[in-house]
């Protein structure tokens, strides 16, 4: 079992930043990818970003350019930092990890991008 713990999440204005931090504990061998998706209320859940534990990431169109997303292998985290954040970026953000066949999420932190 991996768990995945969350921190970050908030309250900004739009144009503001934010950073999100997942760290993994457990069997935390061979995690392949670690990542972040958002859920919006009457929305389905979506991918925001992710990283292999080789270094390849990828974003979704929406957030390209404005979210970075960081892997520190030793330490088990995963970041994603949110610049030039939008009110559509306003969602319960949730971090993810795939080991083998088995994914693990977080339990969800809520950004709130107020207009």
């Amino acid at each position: 079992q991996v768990q995945l713990v969350e921190s970050g999440g908030g309250l900004v204005q739009a144009g503001g930043s934010l950073r999100l931090s997942c760290t993994a504990s457990g069997s935390i061998c061979c995690i392949n990818t670690m990542g972040w998706y958002r859920q919006a209320p009457g929305k389905q859940r979506e991918l925001v970003a992710l990283t292999t534990s080789s270094g390849i990431t990828n974003y979704a169109d929406s957030v390209k350019g404005r979210f970075a997303i960081s892997r520190d292998n030793a330490k088990n985290t995963v970041s994603l930092q949110m610049n030039s954040l939008k009110p559509e970026d306003t969602a319960v953000y949730y971090c993810h990890a795939l080991r083998g066949f088995n994914n693990y999420w977080g339990q969800g932190t809520q950004v709130t991008v107020s207009s």
